[in-house]
């Protein structure tokens, strides 16, 4: 199937991304497999090839027009669903070290799949809960950063994913365009969780009119042992 991509070229341009053309054929395949899987389990309702790469792909990658991602570093993407932003980050940038994690198993079978067909390696798919994870010593406070895109609010995404940056390390959560009251929610969370609110990034997607924000938290010492809190608690009732 021949695809337009011109639209994406452009926004790979704007994040003064170049791939090589093994890389598009690569991100081809990961959408014909999200658009083949899609038909049997709900992995996203955003399934026009276009809008996919602005809204998934180029929104995935976006991270990378301030910051540079070119280095070892141990990443976490939490929540993951059907891989963003870590398959497309992996795709360009091969030196980092990727776990994705997600509480639905079936997403974490598809993950594999696809690691397996686009021959990606440091990096795996896990399955299981940010509150139980996040106590197990292999995760806990190991990564440089945690990335999300899940849709939660900030303060419940903190809970879930400061446990597992480590100290000096960063969360950044990929928010939309207004995020000013769920900033303001969310500092006791983040104070109380070890981290700091270093820098809040807006910017317009490019090639479209999206209002995005990134919310990039640092930690800045360690989470108290009480935190997360058991499975559900973070979610039903966020520190305030």
């Amino acid at each position: 199937m021949e695809y337009e991509l011109n639209r994406f070229r452009y926004g790979l341009e704007k994040l003064n991304i170049e791939l090589s053309e093994n890389k598009i054929k690569q991100f081809l395949i990961y959408y014909e497999m999200l658009m083949e899987k899609n038909k049997v389990m709900n992995l996203t309702a955003i399934t026009e090839f276009q809008d996919v790469v602005e809204q998934h792909l180029l929104d995935s990658l976006s991270i990378a027009g301030n910051m540079d991602l070119s280095h070892d570093f141990k990443i976490l993407d939490l929540g993951t669903g059907a891989g963003f932003p870590g398959i497309p980050l992996k795709i360009v940038f091969p030196e980092l070290e990727i776990v994705l994690m997600d509480s639905l198993n079936k997403r974490i079978v598809f993950l594999q799949d696809v690691i397996a067909e686009l021959n990606l390696d440091k990096i795996m798919a896990v399955h299981g809960r940010a509150e139980e994870m996040a106590r197990k010593k292999e995760y806990r406070e190991q990564f440089d950063f945690c990335l999300s895109r899940a849709v939660a609010n900030l303060s419940s995404l903190s809970e879930y994913c400061i446990p597992f940056v480590k100290e000096g390390g960063m969360f950044i959560s990929y928010k939309s365009g207004e995020i000013e009251e769920e900033l303001n929610q969310a500092k006791k969370a983040v104070c109380l969780l070890g981290g700091e609110i270093e820098d809040v990034d807006k910017f317009i997607l490019a090639g479209t009119d999206i209002s995005r924000s990134f919310v990039k938290i640092r930690k800045i010492k360690r989470t108290p042992k009480t935190y997360p809190r058991k499975a559900g608690t973070p979610a039903k009732n966020p520190i305030k």
